[in-house]
């Protein structure tokens, strides 16, 4: 654990996505770890039953006693933005002079290890990295992977090996925090505007990427519709969807039900791979993650059987249910490029089926800033229900309501409904494919959809 000091680490938001994986981390490596979070989860579940104390309250007095009575330089304190700088926990540990470091920081010191691939981007960044995971565990490359969703064949977010010989990391762009890493190599998938409460402009959040590409001291793959603003750099790779360059996808098309393709990546021809998991922009996706685990040295035998069994990540164009009678899919889709992705695979699998689309809005900045293409990709639905905005660490921003956002969706068949009202309004209308949609906590509803569904449309 080269740069990371200590055998005692506080979780301040302890079950984020990324913070859960950097405590389990430091617990199969024999550390004392503990920490907070708002409320118990699935993730906080796992924590405790992993010998992780995990406490719900910010009351100092609940922290564990061997934690208070320790020397502040024995206690590595660890937070997410997402907390306050007003968490009475944070104060805590300020008066007592310890060491407090960013989520991000301790991520970078992870990654000084070994060799480290980071995948950034502002969509598609979490299937790239779990897809990269998998495929290297198919093919028997001993890897680190720490991921921003739950991997659906393993059912955790982040994948441990003692003797690992790279890390495969998601780069978030939010706060920067991706500055903070050291990539050998990247791959870099979109760079749409957002988080412009953090970056001001887009030119901004480009230059952000630019820096980003500066710290990878190898290859760096990249989406080929962003590769002007890398055109200064050695060693730049693309791909897409129709691209006529290397790494590229062939002879697209569906096979009961799933998509196949011809792979060309550097030197090499794989004809007939099947994908795992629905989308075209799956496809996509595949094109970079199989062109990185090749680099490793996954033979294309067992780079075939990754792809075929990669079953992709909760929450990432996620079928819940598929029957002659409804179908139900639930995506983390939460910026309009990401909607469009989503939707139009949807079209594409479902063709002549109606759509409707339970949208929740995540942060009332993201939807002031990107309100006109948030309703140009919602038109694309035959139905929305829009929620309430998730304010997640937002304070509202006067006038920014869902019911603002719905009068910019040029549209007939849609309305605001609450959390509250929408299983009694989905229990008498008829519906065709239904997706939920959004990163807030519009996943707590997708069990009682399904089972309201399942009920309804029983064969």
């Amino acid at each position: 654990m080269s740069g990371v000091k200590g055998n005692r680490f506080f979780f301040i938001g302890v079950g984020g996505i990324g913070m859960s994986g950097l405590a389990r981390y430091f617990r199969r490596h024999g550390a004392e770890v503990a920490g907070y979070d708002r409320t118990p989860s699935a993730l906080t579940n796992q924590l405790q039953s992993e010998g992780i104390e995990v406490q719900f309250n910010e009351n100092p007095a609940l922290i564990p006693e061997e934690y208070r009575n320790a020397a502040p330089a024995d206690v590595m304190v660890v937070r997410t933005p997402a907390v306050p700088l007003t968490s009475p926990l944070l104060k805590y540990w300020e008066d007592r002079g310890a060491r407090i470091l960013k989520r991000a920081d301790v991520l970078g010191m992870v990654t000084e290890d070994r060799r480290t691939v980071a995948v950034a981007g502002t969509h598609g960044k979490t299937t790239v990295s779990t897809m990269i995971a998998h495929l290297l565990t198919v093919g028997k490359v001993k890897c680190n992977a720490f991921l921003g969703g739950i991997a659906a064949n393993y059912g955790t977010n982040v994948l441990l090996n003692d003797d690992a010989v790279v890390n495969v990391v998601e780069a978030d762009e939010y706060d920067r925090s991706f500055l903070k890493l050291c990539p050998s190599e990247s791959v870099i998938t979109a760079m749409d505007p957002d988080h412009l409460d953090i970056y001001g402009t887009p030119e901004a959040m480009f230059d952000a990427y630019t820096q980003f590409a500066v710290l990878c001291d190898g290859p760096l793959l990249v989406h080929e519709r962003i590769a002007d603003h890398f055109k200064e750099r050695a060693k730049v790779m693309t791909y897409a969807l129709g691209s006529s360059g290397v790494p590229r996808a062939e002879n697209l098309h569906v096979v009961d039900g799933a998509y196949a393709f011809d792979l060309i990546s550097e030197g090499k021809e794989l004809r007939d791979l099947r994908l795992g998991m629905p989308g075209r922009h799956n496809v996509e996706n595949a094109i970079a993650a199989a062109t990185v685990a090749l680099r490793f040295g996954v033979t294309p035998e067992l780079l075939r059987q990754g792809l075929a069994s990669f079953r992709g990540v909760s929450r990432r164009f996620e079928t819940r249910i598929r029957s002659t009678r409804v179908v139900f899919i639930d995506d983390y889709a939460h910026h309009p490029k990401e909607l469009d992705a989503c939707i139009g695979s949807v079209r594409e699998m479902y063709p002549g089926k109606r759509i409707t689309g339970i949208f929740q809005p995540h942060l009332f900045s993201r939807t002031k800033d990107l309100a006109a293409d948030f309703g140009k990709s919602l038109s694309a639905l035959d139905e929305l229900l829009l929620l309430d905005i998730y304010p997640a660490r937002e304070e509202p921003i006067p006038g920014i309501t869902s019911k603002w956002l719905l009068e910019q969706v040029p549209m007939e068949a849609k309305e605001c409904i609450s959390s509250e009202g929408l299983l009694e309004e989905l229990a008498v209308r008829d519906v065709e494919v239904v997706c939920t949609l959004g990163a807030g906590d519009i996943d707590r509803l997708v069990p009682q959809i399904e089972r309201l569904l399942n009920e309804r449309y029983r064969p």
